[in-house]
């Protein structure tokens, strides 16, 4: 792994240290995770061979991370107050992403240092081909797992903007109305 890896799966994972306290919700704060997915894909994301098994390890692996990023997203708590929509990420909204997000980092150390030969073996078994279809499923993941959970935010976003009395989900993750203070005329 290069330096560069350590920092975007670092980064990736720490992106949701930021998003465990109260902050405003806009469009512009949820692409910080897609343009360090961006840049990843950017780095690897060359073509591939859709032999053997590939696209069943591709499918596998983008499955995952749309089922962690919709969950984080879902389980994000985003209220709107005032003029203003509100999210914060919960225990569970930290782990769901940390559980996506690290184990592709784990799984890139160990490959590169004691685990090149067991994927070998079990890539030989289950007839998945090519030199990067790992690296390539891997970043996959990472981008469904982001473009999940920023649907996701997003949809809730705009929800919680367009809901009079604000019912979007509040920071207790429940859906029930928060009261919104009203200016005096």
């Amino acid at each position: 792994m290069t330096p560069f890896d350590y920092i975007t799966d670092i980064a990736l994972i720490a992106v949701v240290v930021l998003q465990m306290r109260v902050r405003t919700l806009t469009l512009r704060s949820l692409l910080l995770p897609l343009g360090l997915v961006a840049g990843a894909g950017i780095a690897y994301l060359r073509p591939i061979s859709l032999a053997g098994n590939n696209l069943a390890l591709i499918a596998v692996l983008v499955a995952a991370g749309l089922t962690l990023g919709t969950l984080s997203g879902m389980t994000t708590s985003v209220w709107r107050q005032g003029d203003s929509v509100l999210s914060r990420a919960g225990a569970l909204a930290a782990f769901l992403w940390v559980l996506g997000m690290g184990a592709r980092f784990a799984f890139a150390i160990w490959v590169t240092h004691t685990g090149a030969e067991a994927v070998g073996r079990f890539s030989f078994r289950h007839d998945i081909t090519g030199g990067h279809i790992w690296q390539f499923a891997l970043v996959l993941m990472a981008y469904s797992e982001v473009l999940s959970r920023i649907g996701v935010l997003q949809f809730r976003r705009i929800r919680a903007v367009h809901t009079p009395d604000s019912r979007a989900a509040g920071p207790n993750g429940a859906d029930n109305p928060r009261p919104v203070a009203r200016q005096a005329a």
